[in-house]
C-alpha cells in the first residue's frame, strides 16, 4: 500500500541521522530514538476487526503512524510498517450468522471499507496488511513454542498463557498479576489463575476453524499480532503503536506471549495515542466492543485514557469511561468524508499532540475546515501571481535536501530568514516526539510570512520571475509545501465539503469570468452603479478584484 520510495541513501548513515526523541509507555519517559538496526525501522501498529464499517475512531492511529512513518522517512531512515487486520473474531462470526454469509464475505468488505476510507484521508504508507487467518500455521507453531518452553498449557481444547509464568507481566501498564480479573462461565474452569488469557479456543458448533495439535478451533485475540509482527517485523522490532484503551490487555499480552516466545522484548518502544471522545465525554469506537467478545479474564477491567503521559493503570480506567462504541452512536464514516473531505479529517486529527485526547465535534470539524481555508485562499493568490499550481511544486523528500536545510539566502532575504527560522521551528517540535500539533502552529506562521511577503513586494496577477520577490515567494511556496506533505496533507487538490471538488473550482473560475466581464461592459457603457454593484457584491462573498493595465484579475481575501 505504501507510495513512498526510500528516502535514505548511502549519505544517510546513523551519524547524519537527527535526534529525536520518542515517549515510551513501558518506561514512562520521553527517550532519544536509537533504532535497533539504523536507518532501518520497523512499526506495528494493530489495525480493526473488520465485522462492521468504520468509524471514525479507526482513523486515529493510522493517521498518527502515516505521519509519524512520513517524518523517520523524511530524516532519512528506511521505514518497514505493518498494519494488521484481524479477520476471525467472535463479532464476525455473530454477523456472519445475522447476515446469513460466509464469515469470509464479511471479513472482505468491511476490509475494503476499511482502506477505502484510509484512501481518503491520505493514509497510504503501509507496506503489508496482513490477515490474521493467512496466518494460522505460524500462530499455531508460535502457540506450540509457548507450551514447550512452559509457558502455556492446553486445557480440553483450549490453551491459555500462563501468567505466573511470565516475571515481567504487567511492567507495560503497571497492574499486578493479582488485579487480574477472571471470567465466567466454562473458560474460568479450564484456567489455572483467573488472569490465564486464550491463546487458543476450541472449535463450537457452526464456527470456523482450523485444525491444531488441541483439535479444531481459532486463535485467541492477542496472539494473532504476536505471530503477524514476528513474521515480517522479526523476534525485536523499534516502534509498537496503538491506541491507549490497548495498553491492557492486548499489548500487555502481546508482549508477555512474544518475549516468553522469543527470549527478547518484542519491541523497544512502545507509543499510545489518546483516545477520541465525542463533545465532553465518550469515547469514539475501542474496547467497549471487545468486552463482548474477550470476557472479563481477556478485557479487564474498562481501559482507555487521555493521555498516556504518567498514567497508571487505575488512571488510564478513569480516563476511558463513557467511551462510545458502535452501538452508542459512532460510524458512519463514509458519510463523514463526503460532509468534511478526508483531508479536513486529517488535518483535524494531526493539530493536537497525538498522545492527547481528541474531542470530536461539529465545532471541532468547522474549525478546521475555516483553518485549511487560510491555506486553500493561499493556493489560490500564489497561483494567480505565480500561474503555477501549489500541488505542482517540487517538494524535498529528504529533510537535508531542503532548500532552507541550511538557511541558504537567508542572510540576504528577511522572508527566507524567517522562513529559515520557522521551519527549524517545525522540526524541533517533530523531533520533540513527533508534535504535529505545534508543527502545524508553525505552518501558520509560515502562511502568514508569505502573505506578508506578497504584500510588502505587491506582487499581483501576472507578476514575472524577475520582479521583486518573485523567486523568494516561490522558494517559500516550496519549503512550505515539503513540509505540509510530511504530514500528509495537499497532496492534490481536494473535493470540496458536499460534493464539489476540482468541476466546482473551475465553475466558480468560470462564473468570475463572466462577472469580470459584465463589470467590463458596464464601465464601458458608463453604468458606474452597476459595476460598483458587481465589485461590492464580490468583496462581500470574500472576492477581490485587482484592476491592472492588464486587465483584472481576481483572488480569494485572506483571513
Amino acid at each position: 500500500m505504501s507510495t513512498a520510495p526510500a528516502t535514505a541513501s548511502s549519505a544517510s548513515s546513523a551519524a547524519a541521522l537527527p535526534e529525536i526523541r520518542v515517549y515510551n509507555t513501558l518506561s514512562k519517559s520521553k527517550e532519544p530514538f536509537a533504532p535497533l538496526r539504523p536507518p532501518h525501522v520497523g512499526m506495528y501498529l494493530c489495525g480493526p476487526t473488520v465485522y462492521k464499517e468504520s468509524h471514525i475512531g479507526h482513523m486515529v492511529g493510522p493517521v498518527i503512524f502515516d505521519t509519524i512513518k512520513r517524518y523517520l522517512s523524511y530524516c532519512g531512515y528506511q521505514v518497514t510498517w505493518v498494519v494488521n487486520i484481524t479477520d476471525v473474531d467472535d463479532k464476525l462470526i455473530a454477523q456472519s450468522r445475522e447476515r446469513g454469509i460466509p464469515m469470509s464475505q464479511i471479513a472482505v468488505e468491511m476490509t475494503a471499507d476499511y482502506l477505502a476510507n484510509l484512501r481518503e484521508l491520505g493514509v497510504n504508507q503501509i507496506d503489508q496488511l496482513p490477515r490474521a487467518t493467512d496466518h494460522i500455521e505460524g500462530i499455531v507453531h508460535f502457540i506450540e513454542t509457548l507450551v514447550e518452553k512452559g509457558y502455556a498449557y492446553a486445557s480440553s481444547g483450549d490453551v491459555f498463557f500462563d501468567v505466573a509464568r511470565d516475571p515481567n507481566y504487567g511492567q507495560l501498564s503497571n497492574r499486578l498479576t493479582d488485579q487480574m480479573l477472571g471470567d465466567g462461565g466454562g473458560a474460568a474452569a479450564k484456567k489455572r489463575s483467573p488472569g490465564d488469557f486464550a491463546l487458543w479456543k476450541s472449535a463450537k458448533p457452526d464456527e470456523p476453524s482450523w485444525p491444531s495439535p488441541w483439535g479444531n478451533g481459532r486463535p485467541g485475540w492477542h496472539i494473532e499480532c504476536s505471530a503477524m509482527s514476528h513474521a515480517y517485523l522479526g523476534e525485536t522490532f523499534d516502534i509498537h503503536g496503538g491506541g491507549l484503551d490497548l495498553v491492557f490487555p492486548h499489548h500487555e499480552n502481546e508482549r508477555a506471549q512474544s518475549s516468553c516466545c522469543h527470549g527478547a522484548p518484542m519491541a523497544k518502544y512502545w507509543m499510545h495515542n489518546g483516545l477520541m471522545r465525542a463533545g465532553a465525554a465518550g469515547k469514539v469506537g475501542g474496547r467497549s466492543d471487545r468486552a463482548a467478545e474477550s470476557g472479563a479474564a481477556e478485557s479487564g477491567a474498562a481501559e482507555g485514557g487521555a493521555t498516556t503521559e504518567g498514567l497508571d493503570a487505575v488512571a488510564i480506567e478513569e480516563q476511558s469511561a463513557g467511551k462510545i462504541s458502535r452501538s452508542k452512536g459512532a460510524g458512519g464514516l463514509s458519510e463523514l468524508i463526503q460532509r468534511h473531505t478526508g483531508e479536513r479529517l486529517r488535518f483535524f486529527l494531526l493539530r493536537t499532540h497525538y498522545r492527547s485526547t481528541i474531542v470530536f465535534n461539529d465545532e471541532g470539524l468547522e474549525e478546521a475546515a475555516t483553518a485549511l481555508d487560510a491555506f486553500y485562499r493561499f493556493f489560490d493568490r500564489f497561483e494567480q501571481i505565480t500561474a503555477r499550481s501549489f500541488y505542482s511544486l517540487p517538494a524535498a523528500r529528504w529533510r537535508r535536501a531542503s532548500a532552507l536545510a541550511e538557511g541558504e539566502g537567508a542572510d540576504a532575504d528577511a522572508t527566507l530568514a524567517a522562513l529559515a527560522a520557522q521551519r527549524a521551528k517545525y522540526l524541533d517540535a517533530m523531533d520533540d516526539d513527533f508534535n504535529t500539533g505545534a508543527a502545524i502552529s508553525v505552518l501558520f506562521d509560515m502562511l502568514r510570512t508569505l502573505n506578508r511577503h506578497i504584500d510588502q513586494q505587491q506582487l499581483a496577477a501576472g507578476a514575472q520571475s524577475s520582479d521583486a520577490g518573485f523567486e523568494t515567494l516561490l522558494t517559500g511556496a516550496e519549503v512550505l509545501r515539503e513540509l505540509t506533505a510530511v504530514l500528509g496533507l495537499f497532496a492534490k487538490p481536494q473535493a470540496a465539503a458536499g460534493g464539489g471538488g476540482q468541476d466546482g473550482a473551475e465553475f466558480a473560475a468560470q462564473l468570475m469570468e463572466i462577472l469580470i466581464e459584465l463589470r467590463k461592459q458596464a464601465r464601458t457603457s458608463k453604468n458606474f452603479a452597476m459595476a460598483d454593484a458587481i465589485r461590492d457584491s464580490l468583496t462581500a462573498c470574500g472576492v477581490s478584484l485587482l484592476d491592472s493595465k492588464d486587465g483584472t484579475s481576481w483572488e480569494r481575501q485572506r483571513s
